[in-house]
């Protein structure tokens, strides 16, 4: 699982106990360290190792920008101090994460130490007066299980805003002529979210793939792993050319600094190098570095949130919403090309030939089943939202290309979404629930979340530790 880092920042009050606000705060370091979470304290800060006087947050937020931390934990040892931790939230504009330990029964003489929870009260509305999303996990015990799960949900949601908000996508040549539903406003993402594209023309990937064709090694081993992880089924100088492929968009994805790769999968491409992409995608895929097809950048952009919502736990896959399934009233087909990845599927995958192409590099194999969900980013002039979904797999006919059949709760409801949109028939998929993850990004996104699912309420229940 990826490690992410995030900033501890314990806070109390003067009119309450010092003494145990110094106490629950040790403890939850502890209990941090427990779980294995990686922290950056302010014990050198202050003698308390407490927030809760201004002269101490300059000092803080320089040290937690030079950590690099991805998001900031507030636990409220005490009532806390709500206008400081406002303010140290609003300039490091990283996710924020609520959180004060259950307050104990009051003593014989009626006397509370902590108030914690008064406190969490206090700071929601100063956080929202600064206008600062932040995220709430429940009052609870430092061991109720409530507190694990609300932690690694926070280090998943910061993870998905560092990757959204660091985003840049190679985009090798337009999109095809008549793929329209796959156009996009470059400038508007760059002003919006500071996601950037990378554009390079067709014949800067085939120089590329000529350079690595003559140096070799790195091509060899691509082929020997084709040859040991897949059934090949096209020829010698076809499975070489898939593999300088893999190797040239790795290499120029590294050179452009890109963490996600849009390709013009068709027709240009064949004309170039003979070859379908889609098993380079798919290797490409299996690394962890997520390639779409048809230019798809909003697909590509999809792909970098839902993999950094499963934390690297699982790969995605990129597919087309097709058709409904023959018996199943809620059933439908995801299916492409080619692109997923190998540890997608239920069977050894096939490099051979697509279903409305002549070329080879295509891979066939159909997916595992099980839990899932479906997402796909997207935006119709100026307006951008996440349809997000669970759905399982389910068992149907045989198709061409990288395949499984789905079964949603209600798929007349997704249809809908998908013909109104703002969204096409294109979507990513990962073998995980991360809908809870994706949700609550999205406050910090500036993006609206739409279920397409009726289980908003679900969700925030989740969200809430219930």
């Amino acid at each position: 699982m990826k490690r992410i880092k995030i900033g501890f920042l314990p806070t109390r009050r003067s009119i309450f106990s010092a003494p145990d606000a110094i106490k629950y705060a040790n403890l939850t370091r502890k209990r941090l360290e427990e779980l294995g979470i990686e922290f950056v304290d302010i014990t050198d800060v202050n003698e308390e190792g407490l927030f809760y006087d201004e002269a101490d947050r300059e000092k803080i937020q320089e040290k937690f920008r030079t950590e690099k931390v991805k998001g900031i934990f507030m636990p409220h040892c005490n009532f806390g101090t709500e206008y400081v931790c406002a303010r140290l939230a609003k300039e490091m504009n990283l996710p924020v994460l609520l959180w004060g330990p259950r307050d104990e029964r009051p003593d014989e003489d009626g006397i509370r130490l902590r108030d914690s929870q008064c406190g969490l009260f206090a700071t929601g509305k100063v956080l929202r007066r600064f206008r600062v999303p932040f995220t709430y996990m429940t009052n609870c015990r430092l061991t109720d299980p409530e507190f694990e799960r609300g932690i690694r949900n926070f280090l998943a949601v910061c993870n998905v805003v560092d990757v959204f908000r660091h985003t840049r996508i190679l985009q090798i040549a337009p999109r095809p002529f008549d793929f329209w539903s796959t156009m996009c406003n470059e400038g508007e993402l760059l002003e919006k979210f500071n996601i950037q594209l990378s554009p390079i023309p067709m014949p800067e990937l085939t120089a590329e793939m000529k350079k690595v064709k003559e140096e070799g090694l790195e091509v060899e081993k691509v082929v020997a792993y084709c040859m040991d992880k897949m059934c090949v089924k096209i020829k010698p100088e076809e499975l070489v050319n898939v593999a300088a492929l893999k190797v040239a968009m790795k290499n120029l994805a590294d050179k452009y600094g890109c963490n996600a790769i849009a390709i013009q999968c068709w027709n240009a491409l064949q004309g170039e190098i003979g070859i379908m992409p889609c098993a380079a995608n798919s290797l490409l895929n299996e690394e962890g570095i997520p390639v779409v097809c048809e230019t798809d950048i909003h697909g590509a952009i999809t792909a970098v949130l839902v993999e950094a919502a499963g934390m690297d736990e699982n790969r995605s896959f990129f597919a087309d919403w097709t058709v409904r399934h023959p018996d199943n009233e809620n059933g439908e087909l995801l299916q492409h090309c080619g692109p997923w990845p190998i540890s997608v599927a239920r069977e050894k995958p096939v490099i051979g030939y697509p279903l409305a192409f002549d070329h080879p590099g295509a891979v066939e194999a159909q997916a595992k089943s099980g839990d899932m969900t479906l997402v796909r980013f997207d935006g119709d002039n100026g307006e951008y939202s996440l349809l997000l979904g669970n759905a399982k797999g389910v068992e149907g006919p045989y198709t061409k290309g990288t395949y499984v059949w789905v079964e949603v709760e209600n798929l007349k409801r997704l249809e809908a979404k998908l013909v109104e949109g703002p969204y096409i028939h294109h979507c990513v998929g990962i073998h995980q629930d991360v809908v809870p993850v994706l949700y609550e990004a999205c406050k910090y996104m500036g993006i609206t979340p739409d279920l397409y699912d009726d289980k908003e309420e679900e969700v925030k229940a989740f969200l809430r530790g219930e």
